[in-house]
């Protein structure tokens, strides 16, 4: 420690050393005191800190000063002396408290964020028991337009959470403060509805806000009656990114793998038919292998070639960058691969007609709820998937029939769409899905074996980072971003000239899959996200097959229905098209 640096902080009675140009918010966490707050939201590996100070809840003290001030925003200074609990800072915080609680909705009991909303539980811990200012409230009609995302704009207590994830870390720019005094509220543009925006619908407005001003769009109730339908047969898959995140929502460490419970789980709820969806990322890998491949052969072809598998960064793409959609892979996506070969081949397996088969996906993403709905992916006027619902959802569907994951043997997923490999596992992390079509793409190019299945230099959590992977005699240069800020100066180098890549993957979330809007709440901190991330990394390395075209299931599949990759059927069955959107 550089004691040069250094600032001496009493908070509390108990002195700290801090770095210069730390908040008093800083200094209180060094000494592991808490202070309270709403509208703080600190993400380190992006190097974003949102601190409006205004939800006014971090009140504190200082030795000297006749106001009190905010902690999260006023910088610390040497020899400063501080109380987070007089009795002038209890009383502000409870006052604060008490005018954010009399403009805002009493429906907890109804409300998708009861019993995780932030300040539900600041108000039962500071003891507010009634309602102590009485008056007018703003009001504002809820946004339900969207396919994934829910505003209810009267829960919004203006922290401008979701503004900085949606503007600086994503750069996307659909929210923003609007009007003025008693009227202000976030929201898009011109109150425009969210479906009329560039939303990318990636959820991460959602996954930050501390209340249920922002919500994805439930879906369980309509799994719940195709499930009590008995005209339906009924199937769902699986995300990898879900098997490394559930289980926090039982009290189960980040990073528990309980692939064989949620199988269990997933029989005892009644479905016909439980998948994995990374044989379908299997299937992915295959034909995005086949695209890199045929593109680093092509005289002429366009390169750098981007995965296409996260939507809401194909949604990104088509609004910010109309002018580079000749660049994604044209595959489609592991869970849109997976609806296809369920009203396909599986349907023609089992001898059912596909309108009677109704495709449930449980997903990491918000994204995936829209992507199910884009008109690109239908089949003779079928969707490939009919529902998606979030590991929350889900999650919450098990305590719904009071089915605790804890309590669930381990079995496995049927087998017909079901036996995966270490390289579909790893698409629930960034990176994992460059590393899985390189695995198969070397060994396609050289024909022969890689040397480390392992391709190290592709992993991090870097938001922007690049690697050199060796093909025969060529070196392909790859790079990788994840959260759509770092994509948008990832495409900006490329475009004027900066970068030079062969390949490139992007992910919209923080982390990638594992960091989706629809995951269990990790509350900023990165260390559940990494903790994910080792999980996938771990049952990467336990599988018996770590290469997506060693899979005998998949092997299976082309002898059988779809013929040679790239080819003619599979190019009809797995691969789509992008359509530039405005960008509003």
């Amino acid at each position: 420690m550089d004691l040069k640096n250094l600032i001496r902080v009493t908070i509390n009675d108990i002195p700290v050393l801090v770095p210069e140009g730390s908040t008093i918010l800083d200094a209180a966490k060094r000494a592991e005191v808490y202070i309270p707050t709403l509208c703080h939201l600190k993400l380190d590996d992006f190097a974003i800190e949102n601190k409006p100070s205004s939800c006014r809840v971090c009140m504190v003290e200082v030795e000297g000063r006749p106001r009190l001030c905010t902690a999260c925003s006023e910088t610390a200074t040497d020899g400063m002396v501080v109380s987070t609990n007089s009795q002038r800072a209890l009383r502000a915080r409870r006052t604060n408290v008490e005018l954010l609680l009399s403009n805002h909705p009493q429906l907890c009991l109804t409300c998708a964020k009861n019993m995780d909303c932030e300040l539900q539980k600041l108000a039962h811990d500071i003891g507010c028991r009634e309602i102590t200012y009485s008056g007018k409230r703003s009001h504002h009609p809820d946004d339900e337009t969207s396919y994934s995302v829910i505003s209810h704009p009267d829960k919004c207590i203006m922290c401008r959470r979701c503004e900085t994830m949606c503007n600086e870390v994503q750069t996307v720019g659909v929210l923003s403060a609007l009007d003025r005094g008693f009227s202000t509220v976030v929201r898009t543009a011109f109150h425009l509805d969210m479906t009329e925006t560039s939303c990318t619908k990636c959820g991460q407005c959602v996954a930050v806000c501390p209340t249920g001003a922002l919500t994805e769009t439930n879906c369980t109730h309509r799994v719940w009656r195709a499930l009590q339908d008995p005209s339906k047969h009924v199937v769902v898959q699986v995300a990898p990114a879900v098997r490394v995140a559930l289980g926090e929502m039982f009290g189960m460490a980040a990073g528990t793998i309980s692939t064989g419970k949620i199988c269990t789980a997933l029989r005892k709820l009644g479905f016909d038919g439980i998948f994995d969806t990374d044989w379908a990322a299997d299937l992915t890998i295959m034909e995005e292998a086949s695209e890199i491949v045929h593109r680093l052969s092509t005289p002429g072809s366009t390169l750098p070639i981007l995965t296409s598998c996260c939507p809401a960064w194909v949604y990104f793409v088509e609004s910010q960058f109309p002018d580079m959609l000749d660049i994604p892979s044209t595959c489609k996506s592991p869970q849109i691969m997976f609806g296809t070969m369920a009203k396909t081949y599986y349907a023609e397996q089992k001898g059912l007609d596909p309108k009677d088969i109704v495709v449930v996906s449980i997903m990491p993403c918000l994204a995936k709820k829209s992507e199910a709905r884009r008109p690109e992916l239908m089949n003779d006027g079928m969707k490939d998937v009919d529902i998606v619902v979030t590991t929350r959802e889900f999650g919450h569907m098990l305590i719904e029939i009071g089915l605790d994951l804890n309590q669930m043997t381990d079995s496995n997923f049927d087998s017909i769409m079901g036996e995966s490999t270490g390289a579909s596992i790893i698409f629930g992390t960034t990176g994992g899905v460059i590393e899985a079509a390189l695995r198969t793409a070397s060994e396609w190019i050289t024909g022969e074996p890689l040397k480390s299945v392992e391709l190290t230099s592709l992993r991090g959590f870097d938001g922007i980072r690049e690697g050199t992977v060796t093909i025969g005699d060529r070196d392909l240069h790859v790079g990788i971003a994840h959260g759509l800020g770092n994509a948008r100066r990832l495409l900006e180098g490329i475009r004027d000239g900066e970068f030079h890549y062969d390949a490139i993957e992007i992910m919209a979330c923080p982390g990638g899959c594992i960091g989706g809007g629809g995951q269990p709440y990790h509350h900023g901190d990165m260390e559940i996200l990494l903790k994910r991330q080792q999980a996938i990394y771990r049952e990467d390395r336990g599988k018996m097959i770590r290469k997506s075209h060693e899979n005998p299931m998949i092997k299976k599949i082309y002898d059988e229905y779809l013929g040679e990759p790239y080819g003619p059927k599979a190019h009809e069955l797995l691969h789509t098209t992008y359509t530039p959107k405005p960008r509003i």
